[in-house]
């Protein structure tokens, strides 16, 4: 899991690399994000762990109904271990930084 995780913060997609200059190195409100990060069975996108918010980005293969039955069963487990769960379509990160950045900070408030 671990190895997977590595992985993917190599391979970042334009979004997540968008997100992580904003939110790295404790630039929202003085929280700590990580990426990329194991909550088993699953990785997350990007976590507060202070804050137990969770936020995820999705892409256009997010639209299709298994994806969205996947993403909706996901979200469930991770609402059982207490943590919130935020999505944000790609598009929104690299369109509409600003906002992004309003709503994760009404989540973090």
């Amino acid at each position: 899991m671990k190895d997977k995780a590595r992985q993917l913060r190599k391979n970042q997609t334009k979004a997540e690399q968008a997100l992580w200059r904003l939110v790295r190195a404790k630039q929202v409100e003085g929280l700590k994000f990580r990426r990329q990060h194991p909550i088993q069975p699953y990785i997350v996108d990007f976590i507060c762990p202070e804050k137990k918010l969770i936020i995820e980005l999705d892409g256009g293969q997010h639209a299709d109904n298994e994806a969205v039955v996947y993403d909706e069963k996901r979200t469930k487990f991770l609402e059982s271990k207490d943590y919130t769960v935020v999505r944000f379509w790609n598009n929104e990160v690299l369109n509409n930084i600003d906002g992004v950045y309003e709503v994760i900070l009404q989540h973090l408030r």
